[in-house]
């Protein structure tokens, strides 16, 4: 596997998101503090040692998958033509991933921090990077907006991953809300992304539906 410098920056966040969990574990209680409500309480504890490596085992296991499907993708060729967007937005998953972990080590260090202070910000870069992918992203089987009409059209394909990922994008910024309304950032964060993923799978129909019949209309 070629060295790329996404590649690289993979390997130091997962290093770093490891690291800073090593460096915290003397001082980490156990059982930890693990999950968290809406309106940001505990609600969840795990012994410690699952407590403080879940995150850093799935982030690894998840880096390693990502990394592994350009790889068993039919079109992969088409992968490799948005490659370095693709292993950028593993590198924005990762830290979105560091950010997870680091407030979970700041609470259970006793730094209450707002959960929205944190993973707000956290969406909001995650999702305006999926939209960056999102418009790159040529014809393939696994990364995407995946319908059996974008799959079946690459007319429709291109024309849905145009717009998805101006509307992810759009996504990514009004995430950024639940750090000015914490008490409804979860709704600023799930609202959208199912508006628009919804929107998107009617709208590679649509599309399709019109292709079609301009095939149609066009053979007589």
């Amino acid at each position: 596997m070629q060295l790329t410098k996404e590649r690289i920056a993979i390997a130091l966040v997962l290093a770093l998101t490891f690291g800073v969990t090593l460096l915290a574990w003397p001082s980490m209680p156990d059982p930890v503090a693990s999950h968290w409500g809406v309106s940001g309480e505990v609600n969840g504890y795990l012994p410690k040692f699952w407590g403080l490596l879940l995150v850093p085992f799935l982030s690894a296991g998840l880096a390693a998958l990502l990394l592994l499907v350009p790889r068993i993708d039919p079109l992969r060729g088409n992968i490799e033509e948005f490659r370095e967007a693709y292993e950028r937005f593993i590198v924005v998953f990762l830290l979105y991933m560091l950010a997870v972990q680091a407030f979970i080590l700041l609470w259970n260090y006793g730094i209450q921090v707002s959960i929205s202070m944190v993973l707000s910000p956290a969406f909001a870069a995650l999702f305006y990077e999926i939209g960056v992918l999102i418009g790159q992203a040529k014809p393939n089987w696994t990364i995407g907006i995946r319908t059996r009409w974008t799959l079946s059209s690459p007319v429709v394909w291109e024309k849905t991953h145009a717009l998805g990922g101006k509307l992810f994008r759009l996504v990514g910024i009004l995430a950024l809300l639940g750090v000015f309304f914490p008490s409804h950032a979860i709704f600023f964060i799930l609202v959208p992304v199912l508006a628009v993923s919804f929107f998107l799978v009617y709208h590679s129909y649509r599309e399709y539906e019109k292709e079609q019949a301009a095939r149609l209309k066009g053979e007589r």
